[in-house]
């Protein structure tokens, strides 16, 4: 699939525009505060139905505008393949999204996910590795819920539990209440560390391949460090009961801090230097240049799995992102995007010179205040 036409109407600065896009994709070209990256924040909406940017839905509309919408035309690249429309709008009065695919509205929200298999790389990537814990944790949830069946039905489910159990000891209620949460609590929170434990796992080799390559030879390893032990926990079975064991051993201590303090809500994933201590994570003493090279890691494990998972070429938005790198590594970064197996790009720039990815194919287009000009 690729995306072959997106129309916006009063999505942050950009207007209302009707454009077609090449099959390769589209460098866009402009200078600062123009609205480069509000484009690439429009398409990959389509993709997970939130902004890569982290802003509110209502923050997207333009101002003195009460509602925005974008639709994207995605074209199969087998032809006797039906192409499919996907859109999605929010009006501000009523807080009330609104998706449909080819017209209709699904039964659920999470159904007209992932229709676009996009990719955004951003310079605020960096805080994947920068950042706590809850960053890392939106990237595997995100990761996980479009591109494995099941995933993001029991992380919505553990969450909605987790809520009700965490009011049962706010307000203090007696253990037998409290723990009568715990079934579907340990049920839906087994799944999600689960899933996460085989993810990492899986994609760890491939992590510390694109991070030795795009450095030049350095080495950095990526763990799952699950909240819950789940040392010796091999089934679902297993987990489910590590975790009720965590939850038994801790209730005291919840009823003293009125909160769940042990499960999925609180994993995280380590970034370290290769045959580096256990301390020296690159949170805390990586360099900048090499932050950004375990960001960009991520990101291109994000596409692989891709790949292999929804077997399709992902959709590459690139916003600015080579400006933030030294020569060497944005030179390693290129030839490496460019032997990867991605579909269409779409990327910012300031200038026509900045252009390097794909630079005798792209088209180029303009953005000045908002408007494209193909």
């Amino acid at each position: 699939m690729r995306l072959s036409g997106l129309a916006i109407r009063h999505f942050r600065n950009l207007g209302s525009q009707e454009l077609e896009l090449p099959s390769e994709g589209v460098a866009l070209i402009g200078d600062n505060a123009q609205g480069k990256s509000n484009f690439l924040e429009a398409i990959y909406y389509l993709e997970t139905l939130r902004s890569f940017r982290g802003a509110r839905d209502q923050e997207l509309i333009s101002f003195e505008e009460g509602v925005f919408r974008v639709a994207g035309t995605m074209q199969p690249t087998d032809a006797s393949v039906r192409s499919e429309v996907v859109a999605a709008a929010f009006e501000r009065r009523g807080k009330r999204k609104k998706v449909t695919v080819d017209g209709a509205e699904p039964v659920r929200m999470g159904d007209a996910l992932g229709h676009l298999a996009a990719v955004v790389f951003s310079p605020a990537d960096i805080d994947l590795v920068s950042g706590g814990p809850s960053e890392r944790r939106r990237f595997i949830d995100i990761v996980l819920s479009l591109n494995q069946p099941g995933y993001m039905s029991a992380l919505q489910g553990y969450r909605k539990v987790l809520v009700r159990r965490n009011a049962s000891l706010k307000t203090g209620q007696p253990g037998a209440v409290v723990q009568a949460w715990d079934k579907g609590l340990v049920t839906a929170g087994a799944v999600v560390m689960g899933a996460r434990r085989d993810w990492v796992q899986g994609r760890g080799g491939a992590f510390g391949d694109y991070y030795r390559r795009v450095s030049n030879g350095e080495g950095a390893r990526m763990a799952y460090r699950p909240n819950v032990s789940l040392e010796g926990a091999t089934s679902g079975e297993d987990i489910c009961a590590a975790f009720q064991e965590a939850l038994s051993a801790s209730s005291e201590r919840e009823r003293r801090m009125g909160t769940t303090v042990v499960g999925p809500h609180r994993d995280d994933i380590l970034l370290r230097l290769e045959d580096a201590d256990d301390e020296l994570d690159l949170r805390t003493y990586g360099s900048g240049g090499q932050r950004r090279t375990a960001a960009l890691a991520l990101r291109l494990v994000e596409a692989q799995t891709i790949r292999d998972t929804r077997s399709q070429r992902p959709l590459i938005l690139l916003d600015d992102v080579f400006a933030e790198l030294d020569e060497g590594r944005s030179e390693r970064v290129l030839e490496l995007m460019e032997a990867e197996e991605t579909g269409q790009v779409v990327l910012t720039a300031p200038k026509e010179a900045d252009v390097r990815l794909r630079r005798d194919s792209l088209p180029r287009w303009r953005i000045e205040s908002g408007k494209i000009s193909t």
